[in-house]
């Protein structure tokens, strides 16, 4: 296990077990997704709980297991320290609070406790409630940039992962992202994959051309003048 040593007091296994807090009454609600996350009340705050599980092809083969390859790059600890370093940077993701793996054989499985972003929804419910304007979307397009511009490769950057509460826009979920020197390929790639995001929810009711005069070109206002700053 590692956890912020900060924190008044230090996680437990017993942090890492959905049912325990459930038993204690101090588990919200479970949200779904590959894995699923649970929202916990903690003795130091509300949290997120989130047991790693794979997606795709792998999943019926694998389900929660990964392959060993070391400590450091188990898929909790690599997440763990990436938003430690992105929060020093002063980059709105949230405060990672613990890690764990349990190894058996050449197989672990994995656990990540964050801070939650209470109040918070995702830009795919924005989508849906058609509160996705084109000033909303040039915000969009800064948050992504600002990530970019500290060459900060998220591995699923979709419209699920970006939330919004009533002061800034936040990005989650950091599995498999990683920190690179150079490169403009993967911004590419990390953009393309938004746009499909917003489309497959819904934006401007799944009309491409639409998309991209409403909402892509304020986006992309946005995230220019923000990395034309930082150049």
């Amino acid at each position: 296990m590692v956890f912020d040593a900060t924190l008044p007091e230090a996680p437990t296994a017993e942090w890492f077990d959905a049912s325990w807090w459930q038993a204690r009454e101090r588990m919200q609600r479970v949200d779904g997704g590959r894995g699923g996350v649970a929202f916990l009340d903690t003795p130091v705050g509300a949290c997120v709980l989130r047991h790693y599980h794979r997606g795709g092809w792998m999943a019926p083969l694998m389900g929660d297991r990964y392959l060993w390859n070391g400590r450091a790059r188990s898929r909790g600890f690599a997440e763990f320290d990436l938003l430690a370093a992105l929060s020093l940077r002063g980059l709105p993701v949230p405060r990672p609070i613990a890690a764990r793996f349990q190894r058996r054989g050449p197989y672990y499985r994995a656990d990540l406790i964050t801070r939650a972003i209470e109040g918070a929804s995702t830009l795919t419910q924005t989508v849906r409630d058609r509160r996705l304007d084109a000033a909303l979307a040039e915000q969009v397009g800064a948050l992504v940039a600002r990530f970019h511009a500290a060459g900060v490769d998220h591995a699923d950057l979709n419209a699920h992962n970006i939330l919004l509460d009533r002061e800034q826009l936040w990005l989650i979920d950091f599995d498999r992202g990683e920190i690179r020197v150079t490169g403009t390929a993967w911004k590419l790639a990390n953009l393309a994959r938004l746009k499909r995001s917003l489309l497959k929810v819904g934006a401007c009711d799944h009309d491409e051309s639409a998309l991209d005069r409403q909402i892509w070109t304020p986006l992309m206002r946005g995230y220019e003048r923000v990395l034309g700053n930082a150049a």
